[in-house]
């Protein structure tokens, strides 16, 4: 009991240890979670310390339906993320990877195990199919730190999700034609006709339910039948029945189950199920980490070492040749960027899909004795798992980069409210060659913001389409400026899965007297507050009215921040600071500012009360 108890914690502890260790390093998540997973699996083996944690005996046979229940909820938080609107005009592209590219990947996956692995041509053919998914709990953390621009971001999304059910069902029927044909127990029409009732009960139970859970969902929100304190887990209960009630009819139709209801949902206008996609977000976060680290630490020391040349061309193989003419074949003449489609050819990590079901087949093969060698699916599967994680996770963000589709270090602020303070403050941090965006729905604000030269985009920043729509590339933190304390805090809770809740500021709300202390809103909704907290919105605007500007210095060996605040004294508002590498500093507290010479001081000055103390 003590040993569960360790090894239960220990995959808890690595897991959102190395998310928070990915975090603070600016390096993809996905890369350490499976490096956490080897410490305490292979590696600890092979360096005679014993496995300190072993899934097999940690969850035993509930491992393979855990597995299977986890992949549906990632896959169902996957599709109600996926809105049709987001890849208008490219629907040809998702459509095509899914089908033409899917079978060039098959093909070329099987070609690659069989001609330089060695496989045979039944388990080549079986690791090709395993192989044509790629799935979100690889893709999904990469895009999130990457944050792509244009049209590729939302393609990867919607391939990775919707490949998965199919790749998963492809792998089935493949599998169950080997085992058909090496039991002689079907001649070649009865095995085409089981192919064709498997896809055929796949399609009517995974979608029929898939598309049953979610207008259940719809009505017991829309009709009240549940109260909103229960409407998550009832969410996921609904989601994990149609899971399992979908793979009970066909094997992994549960997959297309929880992808048909997700996108259901988003797709839908009759109930908000905003609250639950964040819920699943965080769902996801702690399932992508328990899933990694339990991947890495089942693979065993001698798997480990058996990879050799032959399993590293393969890798090569499906990245360098594979995935560059699945993605050839799916976007000719579609139109698209050729920046987004040199980024679609650089990302097809394989992930925890695909580790399940060649983990399954291979103990399935291996206990029949059909088909000799079925070891090696896990060690070519692993090895492709592997492989293409670290190399996509390490070159990735790097391609976005240089493709012009991401910043490393995205320095840039999303100004919501443009009034004559926000539109100054904005100008001077555009000057420095940092770049803004200006979000407000008083066209007279955005007139004047256009006037500076400013980008901006008319609406509503609390709107669906505002997200969708708007050009994020390079903006990192959110500033909400609006006279509206309301409206800043829903701002700040809107796009904190975004930026992260660190770099969500807003303006200091107005002090009421205690007697109308109930009127404030809650502190918990607030984002930082910004310059100090007698800077309201009201007092900054009263400023500017009585003559103070906004004014830029840079300060020197000679004239440093101490002879700054020795000239302006009490009057100047410090508002940022930037450095001369372009990095932002958003005036908290001016302490912790610490300006050194070169570095640009940003604050709002009285021209005329200029003193020396």
């Amino acid at each position: 009991m003590h040993e569960q108890l360790i090894g239960i914690a220990l995959v808890f502890i690595l897991g959102i240890g190395a998310q928070w260790v990915a975090w603070r390093v600016r390096i993809p998540s996905i890369l350490l979670l499976l490096a956490a997973g080897f410490a305490v699996g292979p590696i600890a083996e092979w360096t005679g310390i014993g496995r300190i944690l072993s899934p097999d005996a940690l969850l035993g046979d509930i491992l393979a339906p855990l597995v299977s229940i986890s992949v549906g909820i990632i896959l169902y938080e996957g599709g109600l993320t996926l809105r049709l609107r987001e890849i208008s005009g490219v629907r040809a592209v998702v459509r095509n990877l899914v089908s033409t590219g899917a079978l060039v990947a098959w093909f070329g996956a099987a070609a690659g195990a069989y001609f330089i692995v060695g496989l045979s041509a039944q388990l080549a053919i079986l690791v090709g199919a395993i192989l044509v998914v790629t799935g979100p709990t690889v893709i999904g953390p990469l895009l999130q730190h990457i944050r792509p621009k244009g049209k590729a971001g939302p393609i990867l999304k919607w391939e990775s999700i919707v490949i998965d059910p199919i790749g998963a069902l492809l792998a089935v029927l493949v599998f169950e034609v080997i085992v058909a044909h090496a039991a002689g127990s079907t001649g070649a029409g009865g095995q085409l006709g089981g192919i064709i009732e498997s896809v055929v009960l796949t399609v009517v139970a995974g979608g029929g339910l898939g598309a049953l859970g979610a207008v259940l969902l719809m009505l017991a929100i829309q009709r009240h039948w549940v109260p909103d304190h229960l409407q998550n887990p009832v969410s996921l209960l609904l989601a994990v029945a149609a899971v399992v009630g979908a793979d009970l009819v066909q094997k992994e139709a549960g997959l297309l189950a929880a992808t048909m209801m997700g996108i259901i949902l988003a797709n839908q206008t009759r109930a908000d199920v905003r609250h639950i996609v964040e819920f699943k977000e965080n769902l996801r976060v702690l399932i992508i980490s328990c899933l990694f680290v339990l991947l890495g630490a089942r693979i065993t020391a001698e798997q480990l070492t058996s990879l050799g040349i032959p399993e590293l061309l393969f890798v090569i193989s499906l990245i360098v040749i594979v995935r560059p003419l699945s993605v050839l074949a799916s976007t000719a003449g579609s139109g698209l960027a050729r920046s987004d489609k040199f980024f679609l050819a650089l990302m097809a990590p394989r992930g925890i899909v695909a580790a399940a079901v060649a983990s399954v087949f291979a103990l399935r093969l291996e206990q029949t004795g059909t088909v000799p060698g079925a070891e090696a699916i896990l060690t070519t599967t692993f090895a492709a798992i592997v492989g293409t994680v670290a190399f996509y996770g390490l070159t990735a963000p790097y391609a976005a980069r240089r493709l012009g589709l991401a910043d490393a270090n995205p320095q840039g602020l999303l100004i919501v409210g443009a009034s004559a303070w926000a539109r100054g403050l904005a100008a001077a941090v555009a000057a420095k060659g940092i770049r803004v965006l200006m979000v407000d729905s008083n066209r007279e604000n955005l007139r004047e913001s256009r006037m500076l030269g400013l980008p901006v985009y008319y609406g509503n920043i609390l709107s669906e389409h505002a997200l969708e729509e708007m050009d994020i590339t390079g903006l990192g933190r959110l500033l909400a400026l609006t006279p509206n304390d309301e409206v800043n805090a829903l701002a700040v809770q809107r796009y904190a899965h975004l930026f992260g809740r660190a770099q969500l500021y807003q303006v200091a709300p107005p002090k009421r007297p205690s007697k109308t202390e109930r009127q404030n809103v809650s502190r918990e909704l607030l984002g930082r507050i910004l310059f100090d907290t007698t800077a309201t919105f009201e007092t900054l605007d009263d400023r500017l009215v009585a003559g103070h500007v906004i004014k830029t210095t840079t300060l020197t060996e000679e004239f440093t921040f101490a002879a700054y605040q020795t000239l302006y004294g009490s009057s100047a508002t410090i508002l940022a600071r930037v450095t001369p590498a372009k990095t932002v500093t958003l005036a908290l507290d001016t302490a912790e500012l610490d300006p050194q010479p070169g570095d640009a001081i940003i604050a709002i000055v009285d021209p005329d009360a200029l003193f020396i103390r």
